[in-house]
């Protein structure tokens, strides 16, 4: 039998074997298989990138450029200089047409005349002169007035010092004509009044840099001031503020500052003087700003006063607005200088006292978009010894000043939108509750101020504006001793210039365009409708 019948053999009967097998018992036994196998463990490589030195893909998409500047409330409208290269350095020839003369002639008898004169300048020193007068007539009997002054200027520059001197001049003539004209009549010279005033200065800065380690601004000054009837006024007068900057952020500050005055009259003759200190510290952060200082005061007939200076600003971060509070404390004079500036029929003698005020005050500002600027101020006002004003008695041509103590809530409001040099447009208003008082009312202040403007160039060469000014609330007291409102005072005006060419203009003005017949000062009516032109030249 060879191998191969052998193994046919084998199979059969292990075949047949198993068949019998699972006939007999058909469960299989549990039986375990381990499967064993060789294992090499390998880690794919991976790919090798190919370096290959190139330049980016251009981008030739626009950007857009954002710039968070921060909003001014300041606007200006000016003309800009010409660009000249750096290398050619500072150019110091005059500026085309920098001095001017405008005359000018209209109704109610008016006769206009301004000039500006800044011919003497050079590389460290500038100068300037300033020239007006304005006389008016109106149709009552002696209602007249005669304006005139000059205002000079002149700076030094040094290399640690900046000089400041002033000179001012001024002769005003005012008449009485606030009578009742159908029981009295007056000369012209028996109702003239003339008020002359000189003033000089003079004033040193050192050149605040941030490595100056004092910073302080002296200034002194004499003024002499005179009226008819043998009345005159001399003031010498100082003002020191210094700080010693401990680094850029903190201050030690000094205010000194105060007056000698000698008022004479035709049957009087004392003195007002007053001198201030105020010691304290200022600080100036990116986003916070302020100062405190205790003022002490020592006035007329050896008067001491309390005069904090207190007043703390807060910038808000990303938002072009800044928030203020303070308390401010001050003392007026009341000079004869003062006193008929405010209301020029004051008679010659009065009796001079002092005025302290104090003001605590909070006010918001900042700026909406691109073009607008506001502001916002609350105030809490007490006066100690406020001047007001009431009719003398007789003929009543003539006031006296009675003093008051006056406590009032003031808000006051502004806002002003601005287009570049194109156009403008303002408003401030302010309105005063005078909640107490030593008498009825508080005699001759108004209550309410509204003004508002408006300018637009219209061409290149005309440009035009109009103003509107409201004062309202204002008490006086008639014949009888009446307390009575004096109607709102309106006044609307208009000017337009048109520059026939580059060295002559022509203007025109037009003020109280409704002819309104109000009384800023009980008895004395304005003048009405005025209307008045001419021609402006440069050279």
């Amino acid at each position: 039998m060879n191998t191969r019948h052998s193994l046919l053999m084998i199979s059969l009967l292990a075949a047949t074997g198993a068949t019998a097998q699972r006939k007999a018992d058909t469960v299989l036994k549990g039986s375990t298989i381990e499967v064993v196998q060789s294992y090499k463990p390998r880690v794919k490589q991976a790919p090798k990138p190919e370096w290959k030195p190139q330049l980016p893909a251009t981008d030739t998409s626009m950007p857009r450029l954002k710039y968070d500047v921060p909003q001014q409330t300041l606007y200006y409208a000016y003309n800009s200089t010409p660009l000249r290269p750096l290398a050619l350095g500072k150019n110091l020839n005059d500026q085309p047409f920098a001095n001017y003369v405008k005359v000018g002639a209209g109704n109610v008898g008016t006769i206009y005349g301004d000039a500006g004169i800044g011919l003497i300048k050079g590389k460290d020193y500038e100068s300037a002169i300033h020239l007006h007068h304005l006389s008016q007539k109106g149709r009552i009997e002696n209602q007249q007035s005669s304006l005139s002054g000059m205002e000079a200027t002149a700076d030094v520059h040094k290399a640690a010092n900046d000089w400041h001197f002033g000179l001012n001049a001024s002769h005003n003539r005012y008449y009485y004509y606030g009578y009742d004209h159908d029981l009295y009549h007056y000369a012209k010279d028996a109702v003239r009044q003339a008020y002359t005033g000189v003033n000089a200065l003079a004033s040193l800065t050192n050149k605040r840099d941030t490595s100056a380690e004092f910073t302080y601004s002296p200034e002194v000054g004499v003024s002499y001031y005179g009226a008819k009837y043998n009345t005159n006024e001399l003031t010498a007068t100082l003002k020191a503020p210094i700080t010693y900057n401990i680094n850029k952020e903190l201050g030690l500050h000094m205010d000194v500052e105060g007056a000698v005055t000698s008022y004479k009259a035709d049957t009087l003759t004392t003195g007002n003087n007053y001198i201030v200190a105020s010691p304290g510290v200022v600080l100036n952060t990116t986003n916070f700003s302020g100062h405190a200082l205790a003022g002490f005061g020592l006035g007329k007939n050896n008067a001491t006063w309390l005069l904090p200076n207190i007043e703390v600003n807060f910038r808000l971060p990303n938002i072009s607005m800044m928030v203020t509070g303070g308390w401010l404390a001050s003392i007026r004079q009341n000079t004869y200088a003062q006193l008929t500036t405010e209301n020029p029929y004051l008679r010659s003698s009065y009796m001079v006292q002092q005025t302290k005020r104090d003001e605590v005050y909070l006010k918001v500002q900042g700026s909406g978009g691109e073009h607008f600027a506001y502001g916002v101020k609350a105030s809490w006002l007490n006066y100690l010894g406020m001047p007001t004003y009431l009719n003398d008695m007789g003929d009543r041509k003539q006031f006296y000043v009675l003093y008051q103590d006056v406590q009032a809530i003031a808000v006051q409001l502004s806002g002003r939108y601005h287009v570049a040099n194109h156009w403008s447009a303002g408003i401030t208003g302010e309105v005063y509750s005078f909640y107490s008082s030593t008498d009825q009312f508080v005699w001759h202040q108004p209550t309410t101020r509204v003004a508002a403007d408006v300018t637009y160039n219209i061409t290149p060469k005309l440009s035009a504006s109009a103003f509107v000014y409201v004062l309202g609330g204002i008490h006086a007291r008639d014949v009888l001793f009446n307390a009575l409102t004096l109607n709102p005072a309106t006044d609307v005006s208009l000017s337009a210039e048109y520059q026939i060419i580059p060295r002559l203009s022509a203007f025109m003005q037009v003020n109280n365009l409704l002819n309104n017949k109000y009384q800023r000062w009980y008895g004395y009516e304005v003048y009405g409708f005025n209307i008045y032109g001419g021609l402006r030249l440069k050279f």
